[in-house]
């Protein structure tokens, strides 16, 4: 395996390519989105997180194996030594909260509601405001979707689908609008 013998030398990647796995060093994400994911012993994918600029992410993060993580964008990280770890508190801290927030979505016992968090949180976190709400650019098949929440392809299709005659979100090429000033659940108290 190759050793990482310098930092602060950015490396480019391309998507779909996954990042060396380097147990002294994680990854500062300079530009790009990735996901980390895991498997189940009978071969399930579990995605545990997806990150973007300014995120760290890395192996040497997590007991968990195998432990992979994988360019959704063209991405640009630099290696940081594990040393350096006790300097980073605030990406530390902030990696803990989106983990937080990216387990809350997953774990929706509704899928339609666990989609629409998730587009949402993908919207505010790495979207661009457009007229209608934001845009996410990032191409999401609805396999990966479907891959983040943990259901089928043909459930989240027929989700999505729903979701766009609802006009909750839009299709723009192969990119999704998020209409996030439409609440696509009503609720009643009893």
């Amino acid at each position: 395996m190759l050793t990482l013998t310098r930092t602060n030398i950015n490396r480019h990647f391309l998507r779909r390519t996954t990042l060396p796995e380097e147990s002294d060093f994680f990854w500062k994400i300079e530009a790009g989105i990735v996901r980390t994911m895991t498997w189940t012993d009978t071969g399930e994918l579990i995605v545990l997180g997806i990150w973007g600029k300014g995120d760290i992410v890395g192996s040497s993060l997590s007991t968990i194996e195998p432990y992979e993580i994988e360019c959704l964008t063209k991405t640009t990280v630099q290696p940081i030594p594990c040393s350096q770890l006790v300097n980073m508190t605030d990406e530390l801290l902030q990696h803990i909260r989106h983990n937080q927030e990216f387990i809350k979505i997953v774990h929706n016992r509704s899928i339609e509601l666990a989609i629409v968090r998730l587009l949402n949180w993908l919207g505010h976190r790495f979207g661009q405001a457009v007229e209608g709400g934001h845009l996410i650019d990032l191409l999401l098949t609805h396999q990966e979707i479907s891959e983040i929440v943990g259901t089928s392809r043909v459930t989240t299709t027929r989700i999505v689908g729903s979701l766009v005659e609802r006009g909750i979100i839009q299709r723009h090429q192969r990119h999704f609008i998020v209409s996030l000033d439409r609440d696509p659940f009503w609720h009643y108290e009893i």
